[in-house]
């Protein structure tokens, strides 16, 4: 799957757009190898993002999200 990063994109909103868990932004970025090590992707960037199976059966919460 591909996408565009916008401004204001983050790894962790990334991945909780396509997985829902902000925590699995790791194989967006081995994907993307050529953006390790930065904080986030610059705009207009085409991304790969990969399929992952997500097993869980709670609901993970983003960090920004107050409990």
């Amino acid at each position: 799957m591909e996408y565009i990063a916008k401004e204001g994109d983050r790894w962790d909103t990334i991945a909780y757009r396509f997985y829902g868990n902000p925590y699995l932004y790791e194989p967006i970025l081995l994907e993307n190898p050529q953006f390790i090590g930065k904080p986030y992707p610059p705009s207009g960037v085409k991304l790969r993002i990969p399929y992952v199976v997500v097993e869980t059966e709670e609901e993970v919460k983003p960090p920004w999200v107050p409990d």
